[in-house]
C-alpha cells in the first residue's frame, strides 16, 4: 500500500510542475495557484482513501479478549458415609479400630482341608474415612491357606462397622492352629483392636477322627445392675453366660446363688459350632442387700464346669 500512494504523489508531482510549466517562467499566476491547491487537495484525499480502503477503526468492545479457563467441576465422591472427607493417614489417628463381633467359635473343629470363612465386624474408632487402599494384612500364625494382604471391601467412615470376611482352610495335618491378622493404613502403619492394638484372629482344631470329641470351647460371664446407683427399694442384677461349643454338643447346666436360690437343672443341644447366652436374674432389696453375693453358672454334662459372678452391694 506504500508505494501506491508514493507512486501518486509522484505522478501528481509531474503533471503540477508540468503545468506550471505551461503557464511560462516567473512569479505564479492566481491560476497556477488554484491548480497547484487543487492538486495537493486531490492527493491527500487519495492518500486517505489508499489507507484505509472502506474499513472502520473497530471499538474496544469488538476487540477479542482471553477468556480465562473454567475451574473444574469437583465431583462427588462415590460413597460419602458421613461428612469427613475421604483421608490418606499421614499419623496414627486413623489406625483405631475396635472388634464388634465374629463368626468362627474359636476352637471349632474343621477336617483336614476344609474349607471356611471366618466374618470379624470391625468398628473403625478414629476420625478418618477409611477407603479401599487401607489393608488387612497377615499378621502371626498360620496363614490357613489364605493371602498375606487383602485391600479393604468398602469404604468405611468414623463409627461405621466394616465385616471382614476371609475364606480360609484347614491344614492337613490334626492339631491346634492360629491365624492373626491386623489391619494396615495407606502410609503402612500396622494396627489391630482395641486400645492396645491386638490381633484379630481365629483359631481352630483340625482332626481326622470320623466322630471327633466336641465340648465346650468357653464360657464368658458379666453381670448388669439395675439401677446402676443408689439404694432403692428394689434391685435387679442380671447375670449372663455365653457357652461357645467347637461342634454339635449336648449339654446339662443349672443356676447356684449364694443365698441358696438354685434353679433346676436344664438340658440343651448346640446343633453346631456356635455361641448361646443363658441368663438369670436376682431382685433384691434394702434389707438383704449387706455382705457379698454370688451366681454361679453350673454346666454338669459332659464335663462339671462352674463359672462364679462375685458382685457386692451395701446401702447404709
Amino acid at each position: 500500500m506504500t508505494r501506491s500512494i508514493k507512486y501518486l504523489l509522484f505522478s501528481i508531482s509531474i503533471i503540477t510542475t508540468l503545468l506550471i510549466t505551461s503557464c511560462g517562467a516567473g512569479t505564479p499566476t492566481e491560476d497556477s495557484q488554484i491548480i497547484i491547491q487543487t492538486s495537493v487537495a486531490q492527493t491527500v484525499a487519495a492518500q486517505n482513501a489508499l489507507a484505509v480502503p472502506g474499513t472502520e477503526t473497530p471499538s474496544a468492545a469488538a476487540i477479542p479478549t482471553k477468556t480465562p479457563f473454567q475451574q473444574p467441576t469437583l465431583l462427588a465422591p462415590l460413597l460419602t458415609p458421613s461428612s469427613t472427607a475421604p483421608a490418606v493417614s499421614s499419623n496414627s489417628q486413623c489406625a483405631s479400630a475396635s472388634l464388634k463381633s465374629e463368626t468362627v467359635v474359636d476352637g471349632t473343629i474343621f477336617k483336614p482341608g476344609e474349607q471356611f470363612t471366618k466374618t470379624w465386624e470391625i468398628t473403625n474408632t478414629s476420625t478418618c474415612v477409611w477407603d479401599t487402599s487401607y489393608k488387612i494384612v497377615f499378621w502371626d500364625g498360620d496363614l490357613l491357606g489364605g493371602g498375606y494382604v487383602y485391600n479393604l471391601p468398602q469404604v468405611v467412615g468414623p463409627g461405621q462397622t466394616l465385616p471382614v470376611s476371609l475364606v480360609l482352610i484347614a491344614p492337613a495335618t490334626d492339631g491346634t492352629y492360629r491365624s492373626e491378622w491386623k489391619l494396615q493404613t495407606p502410609d503402612n502403619i500396622n494396627f489391630g483392636v482395641g486400645y492396645l492394638n491386638t490381633a484379630f484372629y481365629t483359631e481352630i482344631a483340625v482332626s481326622s477322627a470320623q466322630k471327633p470329641t466336641y465340648g465346650i470351647a468357653s464360657v464368658v460371664t458379666s453381670y448388669t445392675r439395675d439401677p446402676k446407683t443408689g439404694c432403692p427399694a428394689n434391685t435387679l442384677v442380671t447375670v449372663s453366660a455365653t457357652v461357645a461349643t467347637n461342634g454339635p454338643l449336648e449339654f446339662t447346666y443349672f443356676w447356684d446363688q449364694s443365698d441358696g436360690n438354685n434353679s433346676s437343672p436344664q438340658i440343651f443341644m448346640m446343633k453346631s459350632a456356635t455361641t448361646k447366652t443363658f441368663t438369670r436374674e436376682w431382685k433384691f432389696g434394702r434389707a438383704n442387700t449387706q455382705g457379698p453375693k454370688w451366681i454361679t453358672f453350673v454346666i454338669t454334662e459332659p464335663t462339671h464346669q462352674k463359672y462364679q459372678v462375685d458382685f457386692e452391694f451395701v446401702c447404709p
